[in-house]
């Protein structure tokens, strides 16, 4: 079947013809032409016309065509229907209807932009509504920084429970180690997240079980504690100033890193150096 409708589409115009094509015809045939002349040339092409005034498949009241096809057709699945108010909030500037409409749109105008045939358009577009249609099918309920509870089991399993009961560091904190030493001096915006990704391993599971490998200290305490113990080389060893110090030692500045070294250390930076610069023995960390 033909079926027809406005040029240079955008949401809507690009949305149906991937519906229609899945759920409706998959023999369609789409033609784009220039407004005032979509009915005339769909009497020509024996063409069913949709999303333009005056005929079936078109908004109606706060409903967009892509809602209008679904009713019409009646689809049942739950997938289109999470997708609908997606669709209906990027054509009809209602972002508020779903936390991806703005999105859509931000994506649907650059394709449009960048891609000046429509039939070009709309097969590009056609990959947006596959990804889109996964998404509501399968991934709602999946966040960016989570692997499946399955896939997390077997990573568990591989790095960690094969240990056994020697009582021995497990394989991931000793790389952990060596991965931190190896970074503290070079990588001021060191993360628990990165390393994790780096060693391949849920950064959840890295968080829950840090402490008990790493001084009973938390992901966090721990990065502080070396940053203030290669604070204090500096203040022993060199005539860095604070500032330089703070900012060699990766904290955001001069305040912060006094504030960290006498929550640490129970004395300030200038008092340390003026204790230790007078022989006195060093505060345990």
């Amino acid at each position: 079947m033909n079926w027809i409708t406005r040029e240079r589409p955008k949401i809507d115009r690009i949305a149906c013809p991937w519906l229609i094509s899945n759920f409706i015809d998959r023999n369609a045939v789409f033609f784009y032409v220039p407004f005032d002349q979509v009915i005339e040339i769909s009497k020509e092409l024996d063409a069913i016309p949709f999303d333009v005034p005056g005929v079936e498949l078109t908004h109606q009241k706060d409903q967009c065509t892509f809602d209008v096809l679904i009713k019409k057709y009646k689809l049942n699945d739950p997938a289109l229907d999470a997708m609908a108010p997606i669709v209906r909030g990027a054509d009809t500037d209602q972002h508020h209807l779903s936390s991806q409409c703005a999105g859509l749109w931000a994506i649907a105008a650059g394709m449009a932009y960048n891609i000046k045939d429509d039939l070009e358009l709309l097969e590009a577009g056609k990959v947006i509504y596959d990804a889109l249609y996964t998404w509501a099918k399968h991934l709602q309920n999946v966040k960016h920084t989570e692997s499946p509870v399955e896939q997390l089991l077997v990573d568990v399993y591989q790095k960690f429970l094969k240990k056994g009961t020697t009582g021995k560091i497990p394989t991931w904190a000793t790389e952990l180690k060596t991965i931190i030493q190896d970074q503290i001096d070079t990588n001021l915006a060191l993360s628990l997240t990165g390393i994790s990704q780096e060693l391949n391993v849920n950064p959840a599971y890295v968080s829950r079980e840090f402490s008990k490998y790493f001084d009973n200290l938390s992901f966090g305490e721990y990065i502080r504690k070396l940053r203030i113990d290669k604070a204090i080389v500096f203040i022993e060893t060199s005539e860095y100033s604070f500032s330089e110090i703070a900012y060699l030692t990766g904290f955001s500045d001069q305040s912060h890193f006094a504030r960290i070294f006498k929550l640490e250390m129970g004395l300030t930076p200038s008092a340390y150096k003026k204790k230790t610069s007078k022989g006195k023995i060093r505060p345990n960390s």
